[in-house]
Parts: structure tokens; C-alpha cells; sequence
């Protein structure tokens, strides 16, 4: 680990592009769209990156532990979660620091990856900040964001070498994804995390909650790139792709383009819990971005360019810097009245793709809004950095079409 890191962070500048600004699909500037000078722009992203991982107790979500480890804290629940620590990978390696990208995996790699058992090569979901497990099952998202960070810090660091670790890394994960019956007790209830029938990712790989999915965990981006890069399964993950395409549009309402937190393979809402959802609500709100990441990379399909779309109407026509975040799935009924940074970035990715006219006003949006401080920093503060990396063109696929 190069110590130096720490002291002296890689800056980003739209003048002399930074690590993670070259020419790649989905490189598209939308700050610079709406009049902002390249100055502006890079200070705005590498104050948003510093303070994410070094900035004070108030805005940070990165804690270093150890001589070599370090963890996403979720301050709301006080925990640390698989969902944070694959987030915090893909920040860091977007940013091109190395330092905290490897402090983190480290963490996740030694503490809340399982080696044996049923659970065997599945990341907990949730643990304390000691690595002591809360919750064993696994959140497939954070396996899905873990994966593609590892692809990424390959061909970055390690310039797409075969003898790579971050690559060994991420076939494993991916392998124990579509092959964990391998390792599970057929009478543990454990299974893979892609339904083999459905050939979509289920919510929680474990009993009944494997018979359901949920949208926002749908990447048909990073499937579409493991086609392309992963050591097997190949042509599955083609599949598992084209799959996910169809939810996500089969998912989202027909008028409003509002998709549920849960659904069935066939993209009706469901909510095996009884905790509302059904609706779009929080999850939900990573929806929009999954669905411009892969028309911004791959070029999508027009059916999802017309979610986008959709969603964009439906944003506007509530005020764009007023909206709520939280539906039922016809709009008739807001569900909160909160504005919340998360979703206000969600929305502005989204306008790398959408057609609508007034689709740069949601970037006007996340320039404008505060930064995210306080308890529940942890999940609104994730979304924000990655929403203002994808509007400054910081958040390509890195090492496909020229990076």
C-alpha cells in the first residue's frame, strides 16, 4: 500500500482529465451542459470524493481500522453493511484511489466474506465495525457493486494483466453467484443469486425471499461487461442481461415510470413483508440510474430509454426541487414529502440518456442541493457521489471503449 496516498488524493480536472475521465461510453459532461466552468465542476467532484472518505465526522462515511482495512459506516443504523462497502469500492476506484479502495476490500474479504458452510463465498449483509456478523444472508447488491469494482480496479491498476487478483477476485464472486448450490445443503434453503429459471437476481439468495426480486438490483450494465470479461459463464451473463432489461421496463408503471421496491420475476409489485413495498420507495430509487447506466454504456433499448423518459415526466410535473420520494406506483399518492439527495442524484444520472426537455433541470437539481450531514448521511451521501461522478463524466466502464 502506497501510505502516501492517504496524504496526497488523486484530483480530478476537466482540463487535464483525471484517472477516471477518459473517453469512454457514458463520459458525458452534464455539468458543463448547464454552463458550469471546468473549475467549478472539479472542485465541486473532488470536494464530494474528500469529504465522502476524509472529510469530518458530520459528512464522512469512511473509517480506516487497522494497519490495512477500513469500512463504510452506515451512521443511521450503525452497522456496516455489504451495500456500503461495494459502494465505497466503486467510488474509490472511479476516483483512481487505490489507498481506500484496498483498505476497504481488505475489510470486506477478511470479515464479512463466509468461507465455509452454506453461506460459503457470500458476503454478510450486515456487521458491526469489529466484523462481528448481524445478519448472515447476503444482499445481492452488494456482491453485484463488489464484483464490478474488482473488473474496474483490474483494468485499472492492474492495466487488465491475466495474473490479476482483483480479477481472480470478481470471477469468484460472480462464480458463487450462479453456482452456490454447489455449496449450499440442498436442505438449507441457500441459493444461487441468480434465479436459474427466471435468470434474474432474486432478492435474498435464501427460502421464500428467492422467489421474488427486487428492481434496483438489476445491472444489466455490469451483466453485459461480465459477458464480455469474467472467466465463465459467459454467454450466461448475455442472458441474465437480456433478462433484466425486460423487468426493468416490464417493472416500471405504464404512465408513470415509477418501478416498486419488490416484485415477482414477471414485474408485478409484490411485498412478501407487509412493509409497503409494493410502492416506489426507497430502493426504488436506484432504478433510473441502472437503467442510463446500460443505455449509456450499451446504448439500452428503446424501451428503457422510455422509462427514463417516463420517470422524467412524471418528476417534473411534481416540481423538480419538490417532488417527494416515496409513490404509489400511479403517482396518485405521495408516500413523503422529503426531498432526498439520493434520489435527487438518481434522477440526474439519468439525464445522460433521457429525451426529455427539460431533463437537464435534474442536474441543475443535484448541483444546487446540500451535501448530506448528519445521522443518516450513509445512503443519501453514497448516492450523491456517484450521481455527481456520472454528470461529470467521471463514472465510465473503465478499460471498455478507450478507457
Amino acid at each position: 500500500m502506497n501510505v502516501s496516498h492517504f496524504l496526497t488524493p488523486v484530483l480530478f480536472s476537466c482540463a487535464a482529465p483525471g484517472p477516471a475521465a477518459g473517453k469512454s461510453p457514458g463520459d458525458r459532461n452534464l455539468f458543463r451542459e448547464i454552463g458550469l466552468t471546468d473549475r467549478e465542476i472539479d472542485d465541486k467532484v473532488n470536494k464530494a470524493i474528500h469529504d465522502f472518505f476524509h472529510g469530518d465526522d458530520s459528512i464522512r462515511c469512511y473509517y480506516p481500522v487497522e494497519k490495512d482495512e477500513a469500512y463504510i459506516y452506515d451512521s443511521g443504523h450503525e452497522n456496516v453493511c455489504s451495500e456500503g462497502m461495494s459502494y465505497g469500492m466503486m467510488i474509490a476506484v472511479q476516483a483512481g484511489w487505490r489507498g481506500e479502495f484496498d483498505r476497504l476490500w481488505n475489510f470486506a474479504s477478511r470479515r464479512m466474506r463466509r468461507s465455509s458452510g452454506d453461506w460459503n463465498g457470500y458476503f454478510a449483509w450486515q456487521v458491526h465495525t469489529d466484523g462481528s456478523v448481524m445478519d448472515a444472508p447476503p444482499a445481492p447488491d452488494g456482491e453485484e457493486y463488489m464484483a464490478m469494482a474488482l473488473f474496474f480496479a483490474w483494468r485499472r491498476w492492474d492495466k487488465g494483466g491475466a495474473d490479476s487478483a482483483y480479477k481472480a477476485a470478481a470471477d469468484d464472486i460472480l462464480h458463487h453467484m450462479l453456482h452456490q448450490d454447489r455449496y449450499a445443503d440442498p436442505e438449507s434453503g441457500v441459493t444461487p443469486m441468480i434465479d436459474p429459471a427466471a435468470r434474474q437476481v432474486v432478492f435474498v439468495p435464501y427460502g421464500t425471499a428467492a422467489a421474488f426480486t427486487d428492481p434496483s438490483y438489476h445491472l444489466p450494465a455490469f451483466y453485459e461487461l461480465w459477458s464480455r470479461w469474467a472467466a465463465e459463464d459467459r454467454d450466461e451473463w448475455r442472458r441474465v442481461a437480456a433478462a433484466s432489461r425486460r423487468l426493468l421496463v416490464s417493472a416500471a408503471h405504464p404512465e408513470t415510470g415509477l418501478s416498486p421496491d419488490y416484485c415477482g420475476f414477471d414485474g408485478k409489485p409484490c411485498d412478501p413483508t407487509g412493509r409497503g413495498h409494493e410502492n416506489f420507495r426507497n430502493d426504488a430509487w436506484r432504478v433510473v440510474r441502472n437503467l442510463a447506466l446500460d443505455c449509456a454504456w450499451f446504448g439500452g433499448t428503446a424501451a428503457e430509454l422510455a422509462v427514463i423518459d417516463r420517470l422524467h415526466r412524471f418528476f417534473d410535473g411534481r416540481g423538480v426541487s419538490t417532488y417527494g420520494d416515496g409513490f404509489t406506483l400511479d403517482g396518485r399518492t405521495r408516500l413523503s414529502n422529503h426531498h432526498s439527495p439520493g434520489l435527487v442524484a438518481m434522477n440526474a444520472t439519468g439525464a445522460l440518456v433521457s429525451s426529455h426537455p427539460r431533463a437537464l433541470d435534474f442536474v441543475r437539481d443535484l448541483w444546487s442541493i446540500q451535501p448530506v450531514t448528519g445521522r443518516w448521511r450513509y445512503y443519501d451521501g453514497c448516492l450523491s457521489v456517484m450521481g455527481i461522478l456520472s454528470c461529470a463524466g467521471r463514472y465510465p466502464a473503465i478499460g471498455f471503449g478507450g478507457t
